[in-house]
């Protein structure tokens, strides 16, 4: 296999900043703490992945504005492959402007997707998706996303599915099937599923085919199933300070991939994915706490972590 994990998503720019108050009207403010880093969850659950030294390659559509050259310059940086990458120079990209709030880490994020579009199924490089170990999915650029889904089973690529929350759209029922790894906020799968509690999401998600269901909770932790029948909750790790939670679930499914990447056990996978995740919310931004494997190594061995985002 030439790559751990192959994703495809919308790669953006993001505008963050740490503000006392989340707007609801009018409102003037000035922010405590402000960056600008690249996003998108499929991407920077690759950039988790490169940082633990996975091999990974990213494919979406992008303009040739200063926002794209941006985006596909930070990923390269990242050591994410973007050669599958398509660039419409008469378009533009994506962007995110993120507000943060100071005292708990609540989020208002406000999205402009750009004039560049969908990434087309024709425009699909399917010999990268074919020599990947697993293709991690959320459901954007659609027809794509589907096409892509295909081919990796028929490569015996395995598919890995971001729910994030409030993402649930009813064309998603048509992936789900596809997908083997299926791990999702517990909004989503309330969405999805109708499901009263975290526990029968999913059990409800499981009944897709998928081999591993997880329901992510926060701070409440992740409960994992399989398809023969285990159960386990994973706890969440507390980590201080905690400045933004902006990128937490995307570390997360990023460390549970390189685990399963790595011949890992779905329980220690999950523990990596748990550490990933809490140790992101150290620094502004979805990307600027990724740790290194030593500090994920001494979190889950409860060691002093001995460097700082």
């Amino acid at each position: 296999m030439k790559y751990d994990v192959v994703g495809l998503g919308v790669c953006t720019m993001d505008l963050l900043m740490v503000v006392d108050e989340l707007p609801g009207s009018e409102l003037v403010q000035r922010a405590h703490a402000s960056a600008l880093a690249g996003g998108g969850p499929v991407a920077t659950a690759l950039v988790a992945l490169a940082r633990l030294g996975a091999r990974t390659a990213m494919l979406d559509r992008v303009g040739g504005d200063l926002i794209g050259r941006m985006i596909l310059a930070e990923l390269e940086a990242e050591g994410v492959d973007t050669s599958a990458m398509v660039v419409d120079a008469a378009s533009t990209s994506s962007q995110a402007t993120i507000l943060v709030r100071k005292r708990d880490g609540a989020r208002a994020i406000t999205f402009a997707p750009g004039t560049s579009g969908e990434l087309s199924p024709d425009l699909l490089d399917e010999t990268v998706i074919a020599s990947a170990q697993i293709l991690h999915l959320n459901g954007r650029h659609w027809q794509a996303c589907l096409k892509a889904a295909q081919v990796a089973r028929q490569a015996g690529v395995l598919v890995s599915f971001d729910g994030g929350s409030h993402r649930f759209r009813p064309e998603h029922l048509e992936l789900l099937p596809l997908v083997d790894i299926c791990i999702v906020a517990e909004e989503y799968a309330a969405s999805c599923t109708g499901a009263s509690s975290p526990e029968l999401g999913a059990q409800a998600l499981l009944q897709y085919g998928a081999r591993v269901v997880g329901v992510t909770s926060g701070t409440r932790g992740s409960l994992l199933l399989t398809r023969d029948g285990a159960s386990f909750q994973q706890p969440s790790y507390p980590v201080e300070p905690v400045i933004d939670t902006t990128g937490a679930g995307d570390a997360y499914h990023g460390g549970f991939l390189f685990g399963l990447a790595r011949g890992l056990s779905l329980e220690d996978s999950a523990r990596y994915a748990a550490a990933l995740g809490a140790l992101n919310t150290r620094a502004l931004g979805g990307r600027a706490a990724l740790p290194p494997p030593s500090e994920v190594q001494a979190l889950l061995s409860g060691a002093p972590l001995t460097t700082t985002p």
